[in-house]
């Protein structure tokens, strides 16, 4: 029998933050294809997608209320959201608000940046990846 793959596991979508020529930040979504492989063996196969070069891993905690203004991320790098809820704007005026699961690429190391707010009742928590 022949099963097809539904598109929420055959493409990992994440949600990027850049810097144009101007230092202006925007929103992109990206999209990763994965396909069957054997990439535990002897485990049954699973969907993987491509390797991506890495360094190492953090975690960021914000306290209720927190705000980071206006600021350039200090690396490019992940961040995957673990607990709490955030809102995220960029200097085109786009906001978009993060939940647990949800995965972003901060590239907008140049220019004026992003804002960040903690809009949880509690602490937010992000799992890191400085990336090449």
């Amino acid at each position: 029998m022949t099963q097809t793959l539904p598109p929420a596991i055959s493409h990992v979508t994440y949600h990027r933050i850049y810097a144009d020529a101007k230092g202006g930040s925007h929103f992109d979504t990206v999209s990763v294809r994965q396909s069957l492989a054997a990439g535990a063996p002897p485990a049954a196969p699973f969907y993987v997608s491509g390797d991506s070069p890495a360094s190492k891993y953090r975690f960021y905690t914000f306290q209720p209320g927190w705000v980071g203004d206006w600021h350039p991320c200090p690396a490019r790098q992940f961040l995957s959201l673990m607990t709490g809820a955030v809102e995220m704007e960029t200097t085109d005026g786009t906001v978009r608000q993060l939940g647990p699961g949800d995965l972003v690429l901060l590239e907008d190391t140049t220019g004026k940046g992003h804002v960040t707010r903690n809009i949880a009742d509690g602490y937010t928590m992000f799992f890191v990846v400085p990336v090449l």
